[in-house]
Formats: structure tokens, C-alpha cells, sequence
């Protein structure tokens, strides 16, 4: 067992590592505060796999199995947590009730969005180009009615959609993954 673990935890546990790494490989869009928190739950694996460890199979097998088993579990975790709070979030241009007024119209503030990814000249930035192709041809046609100054019912109408699919492409609009390419 004492070289098991030397072979793990020696230079700054390399060995340990490249097999989280290896298995992280499969998830993208982690920081290294994500990684690193993978790093600390594959310590905990590893001091357990130790003990449970009754030499039928090879070590690293039954190392990697367990460790792959913890970290897709916790990810599966992380991910409702988003999805939980992505369900509890309200988007400012979602319509106020019945009435046509949305969240944004009766927040105060001088943020303007045109202005931001536009610039000052109005000119498309690369930022606008990739964050409009990241959106489906649904999302962006409404996108461009909502740029034209159209109510949601109008978008709806125009376009031929229920408000679920409207609500749904609004959605689309203002995902993290998409927004984060302005910025």
C-alpha cells in the first residue's frame, strides 16, 4: 500500500492528477476553482479506495472507476444546482402578467445594451458576431423583432409561435453560455 501511495502523491501528486484530468476531459467549461475542487474530491476517493481496496483487480481500475463514479455524481449535483437557480431567474424583457410592460421597463438604471455590444460607431463587434451565431435561427429572428421595438404578442404572431416557444427562445437569448460571448 505504501508505494501506491508514493506512486500517486509523488511531485505534487501528478499521478492522481492526470487521472482526474483524464476524467474531466469529458465535462468542459470548468475553472481551475472547479478543477481544483476536483483535485481536493479525489483525495477523499483515494483515502477510501485505499481502504476498501481488496487486491481482485488491478489498483488503477478500481481507482479510476471510483473516482469517474464520484466525479459524475458530483457534476450531476452542480448541474441541478444550476438548473435550479436558472429556473428561479426572471428575465427583464419577460412580459409583466397580461400587460405588454416587462422587468426592464420599470427598473431604473442607464445600462444599455445597443450601446455595449454596438459601440459608440454602432459598428458590429466580433463579440456580436459570435454570440448571434451561437443562437438558433428562432432565437435570433426574435432577437431582431425585439431590436425593432415589437411586443412580445406581435413577435409571437409575426412569427408564428406560442408564447411557451417565445419564452423558450427568450431563454435561449439570455443563457450565460451565450451572454458571456459579449462580454
Amino acid at each position: 500500500m505504501d508505494q501506491i501511495l508514493i506512486s500517486y502523491y509523488e511531485n505534487n501528486a501528478k499521478r492522481l492528477r492526470a487521472v482526474v484530468n483524464r476524467i474531466l476531459a469529458q465535462f468542459g467549461g470548468l475553472s481551475s476553482k472547479d478543477t481544483d475542487d476536483f483535485y481536493s474530491l479525489a483525495n477523499e476517493v483515494f483515502a477510501d479506495v485505499l481502504k476498501r481496496y481488496d487486491g481482485q483487480k488491478p489498483f488503477d481500475s478500481f481507482l479510476y472507476c471510483c473516482l469517474a463514479n464520484k466525479i459524475k455524481s458530483e457534476m450531476t449535483k452542480r448541474n441541478r444546482r444550476k438548473r435550479k437557480a436558472d429556473e428561479l431567474s426572471v428575465p427583464l424583457d419577460a412580459p409583466l402578467g397580461e400587460e405588454e410592460l416587462t422587468l426592464a421597463d420599470i427598473l431604473p438604471g442607464d445600462f444599455n445594451l445597443e450601446r455595449e455590444v454596438l459601440g459608440e460607431e454602432g459598428e458590429r463587434s466580433q463579440k456580436l458576431e459570435r454570440y448571434l451565431n451561437a443562437l438558433s435561427m428562432q432565437e435570433r429572428r426574435v432577437l431582431e423583432l425585439l431590436a425593432d421595438s415589437y411586443k412580445p404578442k406581435e413577435i409571437q404572431r409575426l412569427l408564428h409561435i406560442s408564447k411557451k416557444e417565445y419564452q423558450d427562445a427568450l431563454a435561449g437569448i439570455h443563457t450565460y453560455e451565450n451572454i458571456s460571448l459579449l462580454f
